[in-house]
């Protein structure tokens, strides 16, 4: 089975929107025969897409730090729950066990996951498609970042096309079960 890693929110965010488009993405997931892999917690649009996953029939594997699991975030209810030392571990681990990444809204954490992945790659280090679920166009400032990247001279225009944007969560895994089944096809 394929999985994908989601990238979201340790909170539900202020609009009820954000959570049903989360468990939608689960749902989708599971009834696509697509596993999720995600950072393992209970709390937020986080525990609201692997519930989602999971009632529709789907594998949800959680990667989560140490230190999290201490303080009593865990999703006990998982298909699989790995516990790994820090951060770093969780980020690396997901990377290891996904064929392709979502962002969904959220703060500072799913932006260091995103970029990481982005930049991994830029690098040519991971060769998966990373995509934004743009639920109410939460994330229009960050693409008009990324332009302003380009105009500017940071970023190339090619790397600006890595990074795939999509506010139709069936549209969007149509698109990346089109680039899983294969890989040469470019989007």
């Amino acid at each position: 089975m394929q999985y994908i890693a989601v990238f979201c929110g340790s909170s539900k965010g202020t609009s009820s929107h954000y959570a049903r488009q989360a468990a939608a993405l689960g749902r989708a997931l599971a009834m696509r025969g697509l596993g999720m892999i995600y950072g393992g917690t209970h709390v937020g649009l986080m525990g609201i897409a692997a519930d989602a996953c999971l009632e529709a029939g789907g594998k949800v594997i959680g990667v989560i730090p140490e230190f999290l699991k201490e303080k009593n975030f865990a999703h006990e209810g998982l298909t699989e729950l790995q516990v790994v030392r820090n951060i770093h571990e969780r980020k690396r681990r997901m990377n290891d066990l996904s064929d392709g990444v979502i962002a969904l809204p959220g703060g500072y954490g799913t932006m260091d996951e995103l970029f990481e992945m982005l930049a991994r790659v830029q690098l040519g280090l991971y060769h998966k498609p990373v995509a934004l679920y743009n639920i109410d166009g939460f994330y229009d400032p960050l693409c008009f970042l990324v332009k302003n990247m380009v105009e500017a001279g940071f970023l190339k225009s090619a790397n600006q096309k890595i990074l795939w944007i999509e506010r139709d969560v069936d549209k969007l895994l149509d698109q990346m079960i089109g680039k899983l089944s294969d890989p040469e096809k470019d989007l």
